[in-house]
């Protein structure tokens, strides 16, 4: 059963969760943002996931099972069918003798009972209710390796390539992936998925076949089947049972083959309200104060992969609204939203990100997205462009939040220009979460953690630290994490800092005064989250360095 806005106001409200002039408060936000009440009452810290579960379970009449932290086992998940299970969206939640619990995300599907009296046979069979999503994510269990499959699909000697990438992408959609990599060696090609920032290994292919099957890419890519010496890029629209998404494809030339890569534009890797994506509450209002400014530039540092566009586009989140004008020049258009004008990149008709912020300055835009300044060109038109009155928000390859000031004086940018266009500089990176499931307390001697992190003692002033790790567990594929988080660094244009940009500074000294006025580096918000319980030391070292100060 699907619930509208409408609907879950009136559940909430009818059992108390909520107060009526949140809920207006939500629809409110809703309207002028193009967004759900749940978004706001989450994003207000009003409402959880679990509150809301247990909402819904009550307008049910039935209990709330909370999947979250009773996570079924194999075991349990393999009681019921397959087809079945995800027929209705069930599984088993409790199970004793005589009577068995099972979860489903519609209680009102009558016909359910009957399916599961087929199975537990002599048992009082109770339903109790859990959110969709967490259902959907102990189906884990039912599937087979890709191996395994593999040599089904070739021993049956059908549709062998589009049977193989159709089990690829389905896996990687159930894993949670963000990118696929068909690496060739020289007997095999390896499939790897990197799943919270990380590479697993999913399966083998045997090189016979591969001909074939990256043939079956490009075609769908619209790219040269008879190139094979030449790096290549297109998207496809692929098909799921839940609707179309988009997979952008990079084919490189190796010394063993051609390699693809895919990534996955999925709706899990779409999490778009500020606060999802890890900023504190203080980050969270200097970002949302910059965005609320009508002109001005807002800038996204970091590596590929950091999440930059991500924070951008809950940056967009907050901003759109009908009576403003949003356009968005990027390569690829990664995410679409409702109210956004997106334009894509196209070298080939010379819509490049120069000339195509050209045409969007004539469309008399409010608010414009640029998805890289790569160029002096770009650096300029979009320093012009939030000096005449425009909010411009863009991302830019730099190590850190100081190192992006001296990058852009360096492409010939006039320090006075920047000094009055440049608001807020932000500099991210992703770090796993532990997994929620599997975590547990553990305690750390400050002396044990210095093996691994010279400085520890400067962040770690007790002896002994009570900090978290995750023990794995089959929700996060025994991993220890389950999802990601960003950690951040800002650096605020004060009016000292724009004095200070004028003079063509090194890195060094704008972070030295950025220091003094408030700033922390991305190592001491990751330090932050490891003692909240978030993420670990060693995860936080795999993407982030102590500060040299």
């Amino acid at each position: 059963m699907n619930f509208d806005d409408k609907k879950i106001a009136e559940i909430l409200l009818s059992e108390n969760y909520v107060k009526d002039e949140d809920i207006k408060k939500a629809e409110a936000y809703a309207v002028a943002h193009r967004a759900s009440v749940t978004d706001y009452l989450f994003t207000q810290g009003l409402l959880t996931k679990d509150l809301l579960g247990q909402a819904l379970a009550e307008f049910f009449n039935v209990a709330y099972a909370d999947l979250n932290t009773n996570q079924p086992s194999h075991s349990q998940v393999m009681r019921i069918p397959e087809d079945m299970a995800k027929k209705f969206k069930a599984v088993v939640y409790e199970e004793t003798d005589r009577e068995v619990v099972v979860a489903t995300a519609d209680p009102s599907d009558k016909s359910i009972l009957e399916e599961l009296r087929k199975v537990f046979l002599s048992k009082k069979i109770s339903i109790a209710y859990s959110v969709p999503e967490d259902i959907e994510a102990s189906f884990v269990n039912y599937q087979k390796t890709l191996d395994t499959r593999f040599g089904q699909i070739i021993q049956e000697q059908k549709k062998v390539a589009p049977e193989i990438i159709d089990e690829i992408i389905g896996d990687a959609f159930v894993f949670r992936a963000s990118d696929i990599h068909f690496e060739p060696e020289e007997m095999d090609i390896i499939v790897r998925f990197r799943i919270d920032g990380v590479l697993h290994e999913a399966g083998r292919i045997p090189k016979e076949y591969y001909d074939n099957i990256l043939n079956r890419i490009k075609v769908q890519s619209r790219l040269r089947i008879d190139e094979h010496y030449s790096a290549q890029d297109g998207a496809i629209r692929y098909q799921t049972k839940e609707g179309p998404v988009d997979l952008r494809v990079s084919i490189a030339p190796t010394l063993n083959g051609e390699k693809v890569v895919i990534r996955l534009l999925a709706e899990y890797v779409r999490s778009f309200a500020l606060s999802d994506l890890g900023l504190t509450p203080i980050n969270q209002n200097i970002i949302t104060d910059a965005a609320k400014k009508p002109f001005g530039m807002i800038l996204v540092s970091g590596p590929t992969g950091s999440g930059k566009t991500t924070t951008l586009y809950g940056i967009l989140k907050v901003l759109n609204r009908p009576e403003v004008n949003i356009t968005t020049i990027e390569d690829p258009v990664e995410y679409k939203m409702v109210g956004v004008n997106h334009i894509q990149v196209n070298e080939q008709t010379n819509v490049t990100f120069a000339e195509g912020l050209k045409s969007i300055l004539r469309q008399d835009p409010d608010i414009i997205l640029v998805g890289e300044i790569r160029d002096k060109e770009t650096a300029e038109i979009a320093v012009n462009a939030a000096l005449t009155g425009h909010l411009l928000l863009s991302t830019f390859h730099a190590n850190d939040a100081a190192t992006a000031i001296p990058r852009l004086l360096d492409m010939g940018v006039e320090p006075f220009l920047l000094a009055s266009t440049m608001e807020l500089i932000v500099s991210q990176r992703l770090v796993r979460r532990i997994c929620e499931n599997c975590r547990r307390s553990v305690t750390i001697k400050t002396a044990d953690i210095e093996k691994i992190l010279p400085s520890a003692t400067k962040y770690f002033k007790e002896e002994k630290n009570n900090l978290y790790e995750g023990k794995g567990c089959e929700m996060c594929s025994h991993t220890g994490f389950k999802g990601r988080t960003a950690i951040f660094e800002f650096i605020r244009i004060t009016p000292a800092m724009k004095e200070l940009i004028l003079k063509n500074p090194p890195t060094a000294q704008i972070w030295k005064l950025a220091r003094t006025e408030g700033s922390t580096s991305l190592f001491e918000d990751g330090i932050g989250k490891v003692m909240a319980g978030i993420t670990t030391i060693e995860e936080l070292l795999r993407v982030s360095t102590p500060p040299e100060e």
